[in-house]
């Protein structure tokens, strides 16, 4: 289970280091093999490559003459690229994905339970932000009773 935000920096090569506290489950959930995809809200996506392929899978199956899948599928498996962690603990962004999310040097790698969010330091203003700005509207519907 991945949670936590951790503010990380990208180097010169575009690469960030995965926190030591990850790093272990992340292996041994996908054999070092992962998977980094664009998301429609500007971040990107990081997946062990074994939770990714259902999901991959749910997308190809879906009409790919319909607009909104084919669109969906552009974005999610045309930007979908395999990596590893190399053996210094970092994580290599390609280029085409550090611009679409707008990924400079400081960037946020937020854990989401199965997988992983990385903002670009603005972005992860932004979504905070928001948050705050919803108040008391901020739990959707199904959820009106939940409580910490």
């Amino acid at each position: 289970m991945f949670q936590g935000a951790a503010a990380l920096n990208l180097d010169a090569k575009g690469r960030m280091a995965v926190p030591a506290r990850h790093r272990e489950l992340l292996d041994s959930l996908s054999a070092g093999r992962l998977v980094l995809t664009a998301h429609p809200h500007h971040c990107l996506l990081l997946y062990p490559q074994p939770a990714w392929e259902p999901i991959r899978d749910k997308i190809l199956a879906a009409p790919s003459l319909e607009s909104q899948s084919a669109m969906l599928r552009r974005l999610l498996v045309g930007f979908a690229t395999e990596t590893n962690i190399d053996g210094a603990g970092r994580l290599l962004v390609a280029p085409e994905l550090r611009r679409y999310a707008a990924l400079e040097k400081e960037v946020w790698l937020v854990g989401q339970g199965g997988y992983f969010e990385i903002w670009s330091d603005a972005g992860w203003k932004a979504q905070q932000d928001a948050i705050f700005a919803l108040g008391d509207k901020l739990l959707p519907p199904g959820l009106e009773n939940f409580s910490l």
